[in-house]
C-alpha cells in the first residue's frame, strides 16, 4: 500500500509540476507554418497543402506579437513546421533575425529555434545560415533504405528523394555546423525486413556523432487520403520491431527514450500555439484539416482573437487532472459552440470575454 502511495504521490507532484510550466507566461512555444505548401508527397502524409505562403501582414504580425512578449519572458522556442518550411526560407531567416536581433539586449532570454524538415533543401549553407539565427535542431525523416524510401516519401514531381536527403546529412555530419539532427525513422509493414541492415548503416555512419540521435516512429493512419489502403504495424508487431532494433542502435546515444516533459503534448500547453500560414492559430500540427483546431486568429497588430469555447477543450486536462488528456487532447475531444475572446494588448472585444496575456 505504501508503494501505491508513494506512487499516487509522485505522480500528483509531477501533474503539478507540468501544470505550472503549463501555465507560466514566462515561456512562449511558437510553432510556425512560413508556408503549407510542400516538395514532397509522401503517401502516409496527412496534409492536403490547401493553404500557400504566409503573407506579408501574418509575417509583420508575427513580428509584432513577439515584439509585445519579450520583455516578459524567461524562453522563447520557435519551431518551423509545413509543409515544408525550407520552400519559404526568406521567411524563416526574417523572422529569425527579428528574434535574434531582439534577444540580444536580453541576456536572461533563452532562444531556442528548431525545424522539421524533409531535408531535401537542408544543404550546409542553409543549414549554417540558419544556424547564425538560431535554429539549429532539426528532425528529418528517413523510410528505410533507399529503394524503399523512394516509393513512399516521394517528391512532388515524382521523384526519388533519398540521396539528396543522404548527402545533406554526410555534409553535415562532416561540417562543424553547431547543430541536432534528429533522424525519425519510420516503420511499415513493408520496410520492416530491411530495417535492421538500414538501422545498423544509420547507426555507424551517424551515432558516432553526438549531432545525432534516432528516433524509431510506427507509421500510422493520421487522416491522409491513403488511409483506407495504407498498412500499419499492429500493437504486438510494433512492439517486437522497435525491440529489435532499438536492441541495434544501443547503447549508442538515440531518442527512443521519452525526455522529460514529454508526457504532456505541447498541444495541452497554453503557452504553445500553431500560427499556420493564412494567419489563423491552432493547437494541433496534425488535426490542421479539423475546423477543432482552429482557435483564433492572429489580427495585423500582434494581438491573438482565441476562440474560448473552442480552446477550452483543448486544455480540458489539467482541470481534470488527467495525464491522457494532455498527452494527447486531441483524443476524445469534446466539441462546442464559440466565442472570440482577444489575448494581449489592445481594444477589447465587444463581447463579454475574458482578457487574457499571450500564452
Amino acid at each position: 500500500m505504501s508503494d501505491i502511495t508513494d506512487t499516487s504521490r509522485r505522480e500528483d507532484v509531477a501533474f503539478q509540476e507540468e501544470l505550472s510550466a503549463a501555465l507560466t507566461d514566462r515561456t512562449l512555444h511558437l510553432i510556425l507554418l512560413p508556408t503549407e505548401q510542400c516538395n514532397f508527397r509522401c503517401t502516409y502524409c496527412y496534409e492536403d497543402f490547401a493553404i500557400g505562403r504566409m503573407a506579408r501582414e501574418t509575417i509583420n504580425a508575427v513580428k509584432l506579437l513577439l515584439d509585445r512578449r519579450f520583455d516578459g519572458l524567461q524562453g522563447l522556442d520557435i519551431a518551423w513546421f509545413g509543409g515544408e518550411p525550407l520552400l519559404a526560407r526568406a521567411i524563416v531567416e526574417e523572422i529569425s533575425a527579428h528574434v535574434v536581433a531582439s534577444v540580444a539586449d536580453r541576456p536572461d532570454l533563452l532562444y531556442r529555434g528548431d525545424m522539421t524538415t524533409n531535408g531535401y533543401l537542408l544543404d550546409v549553407p542553409a543549414a549554417e545560415k540558419l544556424a547564425g539565427l538560431g535554429v539549429t535542431s532539426y528532425q528529418i525523416s528517413l523510410d528505410g533504405p533507399e529503394a524503399v524510401h523512394d516509393t513512399t516519401r516521394v517528391r512532388r514531381n515524382g521523384g526519388a528523394s533519398f540521396q539528396r536527403i543522404w548527402q545533406n546529412l554526410l555534409a553535415i555530419r562532416d561540417s562543424g555546423l553547431p547543430v541536432h539532427i534528429l533522424l525519425r525513422v519510420h516503420l511499415t509493414p513493408k520496410n520492416l525486413p530491411s530495417m535492421p541492415d538500414f538501422v545498423r548503416q544509420v547507426r555507424d555512419t551517424f551515432l558516432d556523432d553526438s549531432r545525432f540521435s534516432v528516433s524509431l516512429k510506427a507509421v500510422e493512419r493520421m487522416g491522409g487520403p491513403n488511409d483506407a489502403t495504407m498498412e500499419t504495424l499492429s500493437r504486438q508487431a510494433r512492439a517486437e520491431a522497435l525491440g529489435q532494433l532499438q536492441g541495434i542502435l544501443e547503447p549508442v546515444s538515440t531518442a527512443s527514450g521519452k525526455p522529460a516533459g514529454s508526457a504532456v503534448c505541447y498541444a495541452a500547453r497554453p503557452n504553445s500555439l500553431v500560427i499556420r500560414a493564412n494567419g489563423s492559430i491552432a493547437k494541433c500540427t496534425v488535426a490542421l484539416s479539423d475546423p477543432a483546431n482552429t482557435i483564433g486568429r492572429l489580427a495585423p497588430d500582434g494581438t491573438l482573437r482565441v476562440d474560448n469555447a473552442r480552446l477550452g477543450p483543448w486544455l480540458r486536462g489539467w482541470s481534470e487532472g488527467n495525464w491522457a488528456s494532455v498527452g494527447c487532447p486531441y483524443v476524445g475531444m469534446p466539441r462546442s459552440d464559440s466565442q472570440l475572446l482577444q489575448i494581449g494588448r489592445g481594444p477589447r472585444p465587444s463581447t463579454d470575454a475574458r482578457q487574457m496575456s499571450a500564452k
